[in-house]
């Protein structure tokens, strides 16, 4: 019988592509994907160490999984667990000697070697694998992706050299490195053989991108692989995640108007609107640099929606940099955005500092943040009612005879297709959808024919009497 394997997954897309990638490695030993823990013959938690507490959250799961593990062996099967990615990565040890329970403990680089640590756990080694050389773990990967799948995510970059203080990343994910082009072709290739219309290109720094070059004289920037993504047929849409400001220069801004499969989205973190708390958090950027950022790209693509990620009550921060924060926001008028109130991440600098912000004056910030970030991601939707756009299916929706999919700005889209073949028989097309509603989190349409309206005016950029931020 198949060995089961169950991965939890928590954070962001690259420990979603890492799992599946741990998947693809176990196949091989034999191991098949279950739904449920208690089924597994190994469970693994891939975990993220970017939220507070989060060590805390793996060993209350982990507490959960000793008494499945209990309940398996009393059914007279035994239950392996491990631990990977950046909590593990930064625990290492220490999560051996807290918790017992672990078999496999495991960091971010060293999953492509799972079968050699199963053999080794099971004849009795508590094995801890937290080295941070990247290369050889894609250089040990093939490309063998679910068939199936209309949307992809395809890691070509690792690491962070930028060192935020506020950030663990250069830490548990070690410094930055690129894939070589060639390695990220092959795969994309082998992605939409399989399937994959979409795929979304992941890296801690991926703007940063800087591979090797398939002639192996050079390197390539993210532009460069890129242009070359979009010579691959049938593949209709590119994305990439997650940029930073320093690195978006003027060729990657030049390909948002130059190449069709460019989705004309774009997620690029500010963090704050203070450039005193952006000089604290060691950003190197500027809001006045931020917002030319931003004016070049809605001039190279002037339907391109932004999103971004902030973080409010850093240490330091006062009522005017807050202000300064809600300014920036209100000026770029984002189509989406993450928040989060600053908690310390152990070992870094900004964790150190005196000045930290009482938990209460970090809520109620936190609370109005959302509240005017909520409020332009809704304006944005709801102006797209009326529009068509075009919508890539990829999952029947929720409710009988509904299909889901995500127009070219992300947002999820769902048409009553009148019965479940016709939704299934959408998966994988790209249709354009006239939009009829929108809510705060979904767009509701009808497919019609012809092409998309042209771009929407509320993507082009503000006044610029209505964007002067103070710093």
């Amino acid at each position: 019988m198949a060995k089961k394997l169950f991965i939890q997954t928590y954070g962001c897309q690259m420990n979603v592509y890492d799992s599946a990638r741990m998947a693809d490695v176990l196949a091989a030993d034999g191991y098949e994907p279950t739904a449920a823990a208690a089924d597994a013959d190994l469970v693994i938690l891939n975990t993220c160490h970017i939220r507070e507490k989060a060590a805390e959250k793996v060993y209350s799961t982990l507490g959960r999984l000793r008494r499945l593990r209990r309940e398996a062996r009393g059914r007279g099967r035994d239950m392996m667990i491990g631990v990977g990615g950046c909590v593990a990565q930064a625990e290492g040890e220490e999560m051996v000697r807290r918790a017992p329970v672990v078999d496999i403990v495991f960091g971010p680089q060293t999953y492509h070697r799972l079968p050699d640590m199963v053999v080794r756990a099971r004849g009795g080694e508590r094995v801890v694998e937290t080295d941070l050389a990247t290369r050889p773990k894609f250089d040990a990967l093939g490309a063998t992706p679910p068939a199936g799948a209309v949307t992809a995510f395809l890691s070509v970059q690792e690491g962070c050299d930028k060192f935020c203080t506020f950030c663990v990343v250069p830490y548990t994910r070690g410094t930055e490195y690129s894939r070589p082009a060639a390695q990220v072709l092959a795969e994309a290739r082998a992605l939409v053989r399989r399937g994959a219309r979409e795929i979304t290109l992941l890296g801690q720094n991926v703007n940063a991108y800087h591979g090797a070059a398939p002639e192996g004289d050079g390197v390539w920037s993210l532009t460069r692989l890129i242009g070359a993504l979009a010579g691959i047929e049938g593949l209709d849409r590119v994305r990439y995640t997650t940029s930073h400001p320093r690195d978006m220069d003027a060729g990657l801004i030049a390909a948002h108007r130059d190449v069709p499969q460019l989705a004309p989205y774009l997620h690029l973190p500010v963090q704050s609107g203070s450039d005193r708390i952006l000089a604290a958090m060691n950003r190197n950027y500027s809001t006045a640099e931020y917002l030319r950022i931003v004016d070049r790209l809605r001039a190279a693509r002037p339907d391109i929606a932004l999103s971004s990620d902030f973080i409010v009550g850093f240490p330091g921060e006062t009522e005017e940099d807050f202000e300064a924060t809600l300014a920036l926001v209100r000026a770029v008028d984002f189509a989406a955005a993450y928040s989060f109130a600053y908690s310390a991440r152990p070992g870094t600098p900004a964790a150190e500092a005196s000045d930290q912000i009482p938990d209460a004056v970090k809520s109620a910030r936190l609370q109005r943040l959302q509240d005017v970030l909520a409020a332009s991601t809704r304006a944005f939707n709801a102006a797209c009612v009326g529009r068509r756009l075009d919508v890539l299916f990829d999952k029947p929706g929720r409710h009988p005879g509904q299909a889901g999919g995500r127009s070219p700005y992300l947002q999820a889209v769902h048409v009553d297709c009148g019965d479940d073949a016709a939704a299934r028989a959408l998966v994988g097309s790209i249709r354009p959808v006239a939009i009829t509603a929108a809510s705060a989190n979904s767009l509701t349409g009808t497919l019609v024919s012809g092409s998309a309206h042209p771009p929407h005016p509320r993507s082009a950029p503000a006044p610029e009497s209505a964007r002067s931020v103070p710093a």
